[in-house]
């Protein structure tokens, strides 16, 4: 969990606080096959810049926010995404997660941890968008908050430290797509089961919750999908209605009130 004894500036800035309070993220470039036949990262367009708070609280410099909930990021990701989406209960082999905004890769790994306890077969597929990817050391020294996670991010950040964006062992197959989301994800020739919304404030950016973004993401999702967002704007909620999903509003995680879900009719 996050470091104990945050100053208050941190606390003003964290994820758990109201949407209208907090920054934005960018999002997602794509990756290259390599001759090996593993997946190189290209260079992105720009690299996550950081500053650390506490001692281990990773915050954007380029956003002024925290890269988890200060209120134990680990147990929001599982509330706001992992219930949100009905997890782990709809794991099935071959089950695809979709994701906007990699960060710490915290979530990635939660769900992998979930994956596993439910004794799914197979690999669980995770695809990510990530304009900003954080160095392996930087995400290494964040996951020291998150045992749990940290205990499973080894041959993971093995593959990131080496430049790839592909990662494969057997129990995921994971894929990085570096660049804007709102370009990258377009061309993204796939479905996802369950999408993880997890860019910055829609109030702070507000060009990576759009109407057009919002539909890329019901394209690609497939029938009976669904998706989860730690945000209930209501200019979200209605665009995600909008391109076709069934929105409900829901419980929030820690201090806020609430938070986003819904299913793509099949």
């Amino acid at each position: 969990m996050p470091a104990t004894g945050q100053s208050a500036d941190v606390a003003r800035n964290a994820r758990d606080l109201p949407d209208e309070t907090r920054n934005a993220r960018s999002l997602p470039d794509e990756a290259r096959a390599a001759p090996d036949g593993t997946t190189d990262r290209e260079e992105p367009a720009g690299t996550a810049a950081l500053e650390w708070r506490d001692g281990g609280i990773p915050v954007s410099t380029r956003f002024d926010d925290p890269y988890f909930s200060l209120a134990n990021g680990l147990a929001e990701t599982r509330h706001v995404f992992l219930a949100g989406n009905g997890l782990p209960g709809r794991f099935r082999p071959g089950f695809h997660i979709a994701e906007l905004g990699f960060g710490t890769g915290l979530n990635m790994l939660a769900t992998l941890v979930s994956w596993t306890a439910a004794g799914v077969p197979g690999r669980l597929r995770y695809t990510s968008f990530e304009a900003f990817p954080m160095s392996a050391p930087d995400i290494a020294r964040a996951l020291r908050a998150f045992p749990e996670a940290e205990a499973i991010a080894g041959p993971f950040l093995d593959a990131w430290a080496a430049g790839h964006s592909r990662f494969v062992n057997d129990t995921l197959d994971l894929t990085v797509v570096i660049g804007d989301a709102r370009q990258t994800l377009p061309r993204w020739p796939d479905r996802a089961d369950a999408w993880y919304l997890d860019g910055f404030s829609p109030a702070k950016n507000p060009e990576l919750w759009s109407g057009d973004l919002m539909a890329e993401v019901a394209r690609h999702t497939a029938p009976g999908g669904s998706f989860a967002t730690y945000t209930a704007a209501g200019h979200v909620r209605r665009a995600l209605a909008a391109a076709g999903f069934a929105v409900s509003r829901l419980p929030g995680h820690g201090t806020k009130r609430h938070m986003s879900a819904g299913v793509l009719p099949e």
